[in-house]
């Protein structure tokens, strides 16, 4: 998640000064210009939008990797980025979900007002604990629509009426969530 006094935060922490307004007015920029899109996050107890936190997807990862030139990528995140478009180009409305202080990775809505859940990992068939983190968000939510657990692993398991689906056959098939 970020935030606006975050950056400012950070920024000021390694001796930039920058105002709110200013950080404000770049993020803006990069919006408009489709290079970030934004995410906000929606608390699914009170049943109402996040001020101030959202999450920002990047448009095409080549930006990250013209970046990030020690080879190291960040698979976790780059397969978020890729289901967040992914869900976009779907026509889908997303939101990152909070369920107490659990995080839903994306809260989908389509055009028909049809909710699912979508929880995202490189793997969880490596560590039992990775697993239960996986589920133990989409356990909480009390409504009948689909939860997923979208992973790259070959080995599928279904828990308690979530899906776990491998996301790269997912989005080769063209399903939705």
């Amino acid at each position: 998640m970020i935030s606006i006094n975050g950056i400012v935060n950070t920024l000021k922490k390694y001796g930039n000064s920058i105002s709110k307004v200013t950080v404000s007015k770049y993020i803006q920029a990069l919006l408009d210009a489709k290079i970030l899109y934004e995410c906000p996050r929606y608390d699914m107890k009170s049943k109402k939008m996040i001020k101030g936190e959202k999450k920002y997807y990047l448009s095409d990862l080549s930006f990250y990797y013209s970046l990030n030139t020690n080879n190291l990528p960040n698979y976790g995140s780059n397969l978020e980025n890729i289901v967040f478009i992914y869900a976009k180009s779907h026509n889908y409305s997303v939101s990152v979900g909070r369920i107490g202080k659990l995080e839903c990775g994306f809260i989908l809505r389509d055009t028909l007002l049809n909710y699912s859940y979508v929880q995202l990992a490189y793997t969880i068939s490596l560590s039992k604990e990775v697993e239960d983190r996986e589920y133990k968000p989409l356990e909480q939510i009390r409504d009948n629509y689909p939860k997923y657990v979208a992973t790259t692993d070959y080995i599928l398991q279904n828990r308690n009426g979530i899906k776990h689906i491998n996301i790269i056959e997912f989005m080769k098939e063209n399903k939705l969530f």
